[in-house]
């Protein structure tokens, strides 16, 4: 079942996608690169990526069918029957559409960012109520509010190195990291920032980038995450 839901919500990512991927100041985009509307269901952010002279568009459907089937299977069979496990397969294609949209222009948008603490926050609330959860929703509303705090404090030491999008993203990993421990979360926020440095050493290596470029670091929170919630959820 994992691997069927990720199959089946990675075909509307690559449409929401395209349609966020531009610069903070421009509207979202309502049409493809050859200028069709985008109509479909939702204002046209629902629907498959092709648009009606029958050419595709946005992200690569087949790497991004094949992420989303990988990420829920190991959900899946690293956490179990456990409640929180629905809560981890909601949120598996918002933060891979999120990941595709920061690779792309740099940017984190709000209508996805925001939504995704609330959706992790209440989610996990509901399931602490029922039987057999592996974590705690207090640790998890704690680690929401403390990696936030820290993320606003690198954000105004350093606002060009670390992105605000980066700050709003922080309240949803506090929180799904929260849920199995503070151990969790440090790993798991340490394999991030490990992450997206290795990235950058590699660019700098292959002379596709400088010690001053900038480099999408929301991906790879949310690829830290994903690590942190595996060993998380294998230490129960």
């Amino acid at each position: 079942m994992a691997v069927l839901w990720g199959a089946g919500t990675s075909l509307g990512i690559p449409r929401a996608a395209h349609r966020l991927s531009v610069p903070p100041e421009e509207p979202w985009r309502t049409a493809c690169p050859a200028g069709h509307r985008l109509d479909g269901i939702g204002n046209g952010w629902l629907g498959r990526a092709r648009c009606t002279a029958g050419d595709t568009f946005g992200p690569s459907m087949p790497i991004i069918t094949l992420v989303m089937t990988v990420v829920c299977a190991v959900l899946a069979a690293t956490t179990g029957p456990r409640p929180e496990l629905l809560v981890w397969l909601l949120l598996a294609p918002i933060a891979v559409l999120l990941s595709t949209v920061d690779f792309a222009v740099h940017r984190l948008p709000d209508v996805v960012a925001i939504p995704l603490a609330g959706t992790a926050i209440v989610g996990l609330g509901g399931a602490a109520l029922l039987p057999n959860a592996g974590g705690s929703w207090r640790t998890a509303l704690l680690g929401s509010l403390t990696l936030g705090a820290c993320y606003f404090v690198l954000f105004l030491i350093n606002p060009r190195g670390f992105g605000f999008g980066d700050v709003k993203l922080a309240p949803a990993l506090g929180a799904v990291l929260g849920w199995y421990s503070w151990g969790t979360l440090l790993i798991g926020t340490f394999a991030g920032f490990l992450l997206g440095a290795l990235y950058g050493v590699g660019l700098i290596l292959s002379r596709r980038a400088g010690r001053k470029t900038a480099i999408p670091f929301g991906p790879f929170l949310l690829a830290g995450a994903f690590v942190g919630i595996l060993l998380g959820s294998r230490t129960l």
